[in-house]
């Protein structure tokens, strides 16, 4: 019987949210194989088949597309900031001022709408 500390991580998770994260960028695998001068079916391998890339590939892939491993990683564990949360700051970063002013609004907007449905 193996001890627990040495079990293989099933990276099939992250694999798929590196997924996402491509996609929602625009990128697709064989673009995304070429900047990091891999071959596309080893992206797919990482993004479908949770292929344990190397260690330099890994935090290339979650620094380029912000994911917060620690979801996954320690999943009963409070995140401080999700995936989500890291890329719509990426966004917001890429953004103009008047094009904050207009997201302020609609977030104000949605908060005072959940505020009604509550009350």
């Amino acid at each position: 019987m193996r001890n627990s500390i040495y079990q293989k991580y099933d990276f099939k998770a992250i694999g798929q949210a590196i997924k996402a994260a491509r996609e929602n960028k625009g990128l697709t695998r064989e673009q995304l194989a070429e900047k990091l001068d891999l071959a596309p079916r080893y992206i797919m391998s990482v993004e479908n088949q949770g292929q344990h890339p190397s260690f330099q590939v890994f935090y290339e892939l979650i620094t380029m597309f912000e994911i917060s491993v620690d979801e996954y990683l320690f999943p009963d564990k409070p995140v401080e900031r999700s995936t989500r949360r890291r890329q719509l700051d990426g966004l917001l970063d890429s953004l103009g001022e008047k094009d904050l002013i207009v997201l302020e609004a609609t977030a104000q907007g949605i908060v005072k709408a959940k505020t009604a449905e509550e009350a």
